[in-house]
């Protein structure tokens, strides 16, 4: 069949909105449009009169985290300096982060850390045990109960230059068992449940009860699992809370959401394993013309060679005439991006989840059937995420996408692009997250920042190098799929910085695109600055942000603010005892931290050392 049909619009409770807009939204996508320009050897996009405007040094240090100019108006930012490090903090919290760095350094008392926990309640009581804990660990890492709570500190560290993050970090404390029993409902179809026979799933995008605990080998992600509708409706409740906090508290804050906090995974499940299928076949039809092996975006399929392959296979369909009546003086090839606008015109929710058969030459339903509250259920999710983006825009807040695991992150990131598609047209609004240590993190890049330039909306990008490594690869090996994750450490560091490469040159050649590094890696953070130098971007422009957790590498956070660079917090708010599963996270992922890098517990030392030398123990930021 192969056929692309228009169904009757579906409009959302309330509103005129049809899911076309969210989903389908974009403009076709021209068949002569040029593909990203191609790195020169220098790792470069720019043309040579670029290039010889370019200079090679970051400048000289120093400065203690001011600006610093060498040639050609160079910043340089010195991540040496404690004082300049340490001064939105006093004597108290210098300390307090010593202690906590060297208790989360211990494997013992990481391992038990919720045994400890447990027990302290019961000697402290919860009062007790709730003012221990701001004490240490959760006034380390977590900034206040609730919006009023936390505006101190987000206004102290704003005074320094550093804006915030707001992300809700509460977690419903549930055991492993119930996990992975609301896991399976929530992630299995009701068609899945009555099959028999065959199964033509793809491995990697079904449920399996031995990995539906999601909270598993993460470090610093907070977990969500589904409920019921109504609970989506509170998480999206809080979502607005979150981004009304952020709006209140300052005049260019992020609000951090995820997409599973929103509605049935199964969605998300079905649509990554629709998408990925359409990327396969696509990849299939370029090895048929001898072009397998490229980049993504270096693939171009000729169409009338691509006609006779399909109708040969049994298609019907007139492709050449349907991409080429689209736009007038087609050189007659289509890359990634126009082949997946073959399924921008299915407005109908479950009509998104066919995929191509190379056997039967059609394009067949992923499932048989879908139930009606199933496809209610699709299209509550996306109405949430509008209303999300809706307060956003309200509240002068800019939204950050965050990424999950790869079995839902392809729907996440094409769910999160739609909403750039609509609210990205004039500023950045939308941000979506790359995983660097992900195989196919350059492409994903590459792809969505071709897209954006096309189609003339702000690319808006968070890049990380990823939390979910542990659970992804153990997941792979035991199901029996392709591991996803880069093979070390050195090959993520090299994505990384391939990715931000990439963006940071389309920075500079259109201003339209916007790049949060997302890192705790000051080689990453020097990398950047160095490139920033090169390429000619001011910090002033506000087109390079740059973010760390609260409560961790402040030495590079705040030289970064007070040199004048965007540079964020990400910061966790909730009640003590609703914020636990976070904060143990957190000391697991603090000890891997605090082993191999003792720069920031040696800053601390070197600065309360100062204090001590020159009598200011009793120092009291001033802001």
């Amino acid at each position: 069949m192969f056929y692309v049909k228009s169904l009757p619009t579906l409009t959302r409770a309330g509103t005129d909105i049809s899911f076309k807009r969210l989903l389908c939204s974009r403009r076709r996508s021209t068949v002569t449009s040029t593909s990203a320009t191609q790195r020169e050897g220098n790792g470069s996009r720019f043309p040579a009169e670029h290039e010889s405007a370019r200079t090679d040094s970051l400048g000289q240090p120093g400065t203690g985290g001011r600006c610093g100019t060498g040639s050609a108006n160079e910043i340089s930012v010195d991540f040496d300096q404690s004082q300049e490090a340490y001064k939105s903090k006093d004597s108290l919290e210098l300390l307090r982060s010593l202690v906590v760095f060297k208790l989360c350094s211990y494997d013992f008392l990481v391992d038990k850390n919720k045994e400890i926990m447990d027990l302290g309640k019961k000697i402290l009581g919860q009062r007790g045990f709730d003012q221990f804990m701001k004490m240490t660990f959760y006034g380390q890492f977590v900034a206040g109960e609730d919006h009023q709570a936390i505006k101190p500190l987000i206004q102290k560290n704003q005074a320094f230059g550093v804006g915030s993050v707001l992300d809700y970090s509460v977690e419903e404390d549930i055991s492993q068992e119930e996990a992975e029993q609301k896991e399976m409902d929530s992630c299995v179809s009701a068609a899945e449940k009555e099959s028999i026979g065959e199964d033509h799933r793809e491995k990697k995008y079904k449920a399996y009860k031995q990995f539906g605990d999601r909270r598993g080998g993460v470090t610093g992600a907070r977990t969500y699992f589904y409920a019921d509708e109504a609970k989506c409706d509170q998480h999206m409740e809080t979502f607005i809370k979150c981004i009304k906090a952020s709006g209140g508290s300052s005049m260019d804050g992020f609000s951090a959401i995820k997409m599973t906090a929103l509605g049935r995974p199964q969605f998300l499940l079905q649509l990554s394993e629709v998408l990925l299928k359409w990327r396969r076949f696509f990849t299939f039809l370029a090895s048929q013309q001898g072009k397998d092996g490229m980049e993504a975006l270096e693939q171009r399929l000729e169409l009338k060679q691509l006609q006779e392959f399909l109708t040969k296979l049994g298609a019907k369909g007139d492709f050449y005439g349907w991409f080429t009546g689209r736009e007038e003086g087609s050189s007659g090839t289509i890359d990634m991006l126009d082949w997946n606008s073959l399924i921008d015109d299915r407005t109908k929710i479950s009509d998104l989840l066919v995929v191509p058969n190379v056997e039967l030459g059609e394009l067949a339903p992923l499932l048989e059937e879908f139930t009606i509250e199933e496809e209610r259920q699709m299209k509550r999710m996306l109405q949430r995420m509008d209303v999300l983006a809706k307060h956003a825009i309200e509240n002068g807040v800019r939204l950050m996408v965050d990424a999950e695991q790869t079995y839902f992150q392809p729907a996440i990131s094409r769910l999160t692009l739609e909403m750039q598609r609509i609210y990205n047209q004039d500023k950045p609004v939308i941000f979506n997250t790359y995983q660097c240590y992900l195989k196919e993190a350059y492409d994903n890049v590459t792809m969505d920042v071709e897209l954006s330039r096309r189609e003339g909306w702000h690319f808006a990008a968070k890049l990380v190098r990823g939390a979910y490594m542990y659970q992804e690869r153990e997941r792979a090996k035991e199901i029996g799929y392709e591991d996803p994750i880069n093979p070390d450490y050195e090959s993520t560091n090299r994505m990384y910085h391939r990715c931000l490469d990439y963006v940071l040159d389309e920075i500079a050649l259109k201003r339209n695109a916007n790049v949060m590094v997302a890192s705790h890696n000051e080689d990453t953070v020097k990398h950047t600055l160095r490139r920033m130098n090169e390429l000619g971007l001011l910090p002033t422009e506000n087109k390079v942000y740059f973010g760390q957790l609260l409560g961790m590498c402040d030495q590079i956070s705040f030289p970064l603010g007070q040199a004048g660079f965007p540079v964020y917090k990400y910061v966790p708010y909730g009640p003590v005892n609703e914020v636990m599963p976070y904060l143990s996270r957190r000391a697991q992922e603090n000890r891997g931290f605090m082993k191999g890098a003792q720069k920031e517990r040696e800053l601390l030392w070197k600065e309360l050392k100062r204090r001590l030398a020159s009598r200011e123990l009793l120092y009291t930021p001033m802001y």
